[in-house]
């Protein structure tokens, strides 16, 4: 089997549950699988990249606050369906918007992360990078039973964590690999200075159109095909029943 046979596998088996689409059924989810990534530290391409998000969230929020960006709000929405506080808990667009605006700006870790923070400020959408060589399984959305471990960090000490009953998180079979759809990311699954073959999911709710997701992984896979001249990927858009998504496609061949 090859690898891209083996992405395309990985892919057909993710999924979200219906009790997801219950909350909001204008959710989608792109999923895209990348190989043959050269690992590397920050560099000027992600650096040129990250300095024009930084640029557009700054001209963006210049005359309204972040909680006023269309996506962003959605977003608040949603996690109240679920019982988060948006206001304590903040999805990782408002907090990477927020952050971009700053006079520190956007975290620089490593090119592969520079570019996916980047890509989510430019388009404004929710979006997760991380190692899929440590996945246990496909991933899956789910309303948690609370009893899914979570490995994260406090004080600087590996811990495992639960998420709140009915909680909506991404897992696999090891455990959940982002709580409250998309704010905090599993220790386990983080992408590293060694990650070679990477799992992307961008999220999207109303306002934010199919073309629009679509035109943010076009942009995605694009930079993402800079980091190595053998990167292939496929990718996949999971939606609720009755929309037309879920065919698998593939890039780099």
């Amino acid at each position: 089997m090859s690898d891209l046979d083996r992405l395309k596998r990985f892919l057909s088996g993710a999924s979200v549950d219906g009790a997801v689409f219950g909350l909001r059924s204008d959710y989608r989810a792109m999923l895209v699988a990348v190989e043959g990534i050269i690992p590397g530290s920050s560099d000027a391409m992600s650096g040129a990249l990250v300095e024009t998000a930084q640029a557009a969230a700054r001209e963006m929020l210049r005359n309204r606050p972040v909680e006023d960006v269309e996506h962003v709000a959605a977003w608040r929405e949603a996690y109240r369906a679920f019982g988060a506080k948006p206001q304590r808990t903040r999805n990782s667009l408002e907090a990477l918007l927020r952050r971009a605006a700053t006079e520190s700006g956007l975290p620089r870790v490593n090119r592969l992360t520079d570019v996916y923070n980047a890509i989510s400020v430019l388009h404004q959408l929710p979006l997760g990078g991380e190692d899929l060589s440590r996945y246990d399984a496909a991933p899956r959305l789910i309303r948690a039973t609370g009893s899914e471990p979570f490995s994260t960090v406090a004080n600087g000490e590996t811990v495992i964590d639960y998420p709140d009953p009915g909680e909506v998180v991404w897992c696999d079979d090891g455990g959940v690999t982002c709580r409250r759809w998309n704010w905090r990311q599993t220790r386990r699954t983080q992408l590293t200075d060694e990650t070679s073959t990477a799992l992307f999911i961008l999220d999207a709710l109303a306002p934010l159109s199919d073309a629009a997701l679509t035109a943010a992984a076009d942009d995605l896979v694009g930079h993402l095909a800079r980091l190595g001249p053998d990167v292939q990927s496929v990718r996949r858009l999971i939606a609720a029943p009755g929309h037309p998504a879920g065919a698998i496609t593939t890039e780099g061949d």
